[in-house]
């Protein structure tokens, strides 16, 4: 392990923003392999994600958090926490705007929250597919006049774009430090959350509009399967706030539960390099978003619970 000689660098690096801005999709493109999930739908990302990108002179530990609203709950509240805590945590803070929407009331939301932090800000503007280049320029100046960044980086998180440049960019600005994690590892969270994570992303992939938020997802097990021992069984459950969401959870004749079910089984199995039987259930815990001993039972911890 390196011990922070030889120049060196390392530090931790915090992606903020409002939601649906494209803060997963850039540090699953960064590392590599898909940690974060991703869905249109706000506020996927509930807790934050680390993840490590190890080059042979650095190691930049990004830390993906919760799309940044002003709360109307207690899950809110907890998410609201998350992103902000990592403001004292960081070396960098990096705001990802969308290029294709203009500035807006959430956007100046996060920026108000950066004010007076003593950490450099760099804006990345993302999906820079979805606009000509000859606008780029416009829109990096009205972000500009709303904050004073350090750098402002146009890239493209789907297609990879400007991303290595952004990388450089960031090394620049770390200080010399040791190396905090093996160079092969990509993140610091246990397969336990990233499977709760891949599982809710494909129910919030197939479920309706008044679902996602409502769901939250629990690995009761994991562990080799007793006949099998090529294969690791999957126990987890998804849970609802309402009846009515159950019915919906699991669809007619149990298709919906079996297609989530189908869908996450194929991301855990290229996560684990093992053929996996997942077993789901749903089950109704209401209003739990509202309730700190069920954020807590959920996964949802910080020292305000």
């Amino acid at each position: 392990m390196q011990q922070g000689n030889n120049g060196f660098k390392s530090g931790f690096i915090s992606i903020i923003g409002r939601p649906n801005v494209g803060k997963s999709t850039f540090l699953n493109r960064v590392v590599g392999q898909k940690i974060a999930i991703m869905s249109d739908k706000p506020q996927t990302t509930r807790n934050k994600v680390q993840g490590v990108v190890t080059t042979n002179d650095s190691q930049m530990v990004f830390i993906d958090t919760p799309g940044i609203n002003e709360p109307r709950h207690k899950l809110g509240d907890f998410m609201l926490r998350v992103a902000k805590n990592t403001f004292r945590e960081v070396d960098v803070l990096l705001f990802v705007a969308s290029a294709d929407d203009r500035i807006g009331k959430q956007d100046r939301f996060v920026l108000d929250m950066l004010k007076g932090i003593d950490v450099p800000v760099f804006l990345v503007l993302n999906k820079i597919d979805q606009v000509h280049p000859d606008n780029l320029p416009k829109i990096i100046e009205g972000y500009r006049s709303e904050f004073d960044f350090k750098e402002a980086i146009p890239i493209s998180a789907l297609q990879g774009n400007n991303v290595e440049n952004l990388l450089a960019k960031i090394t620049e600005y770390l200080p010399e430090g040791p190396q905090y994690y093996p160079a092969d590892q990509i993140t610091d969270h246990p397969e336990r959350f990233i499977i709760s994570e891949l599982i809710r992303e494909k129910a919030l992939h197939l479920t309706r509009e008044e679902i996602p938020h409502s769901i939250a997802v629990v690995i009761e097990k994991i562990a080799p399967d007793s006949e099998n021992k090529d294969m690791i069984r999957v126990q987890a459950t998804i849970m609802v706030e309402r009846d009515s969401q159950k019915g919906i959870v699991i669809g007619k004749k149990g298709v919906l539960l079996k297609e989530i079910g189908s869908r996450a089984r194929k991301d855990i199995e290229n996560l684990l390099g093992s053929k996996v039987y997942l077993e789901l259930w749903v089950k109704v815990q209401k209003d739990w978003r509202n309730k700190a001993v069920h954020l807590r039972d959920f996964g949802f911890r910080d020292d305000e619970y």
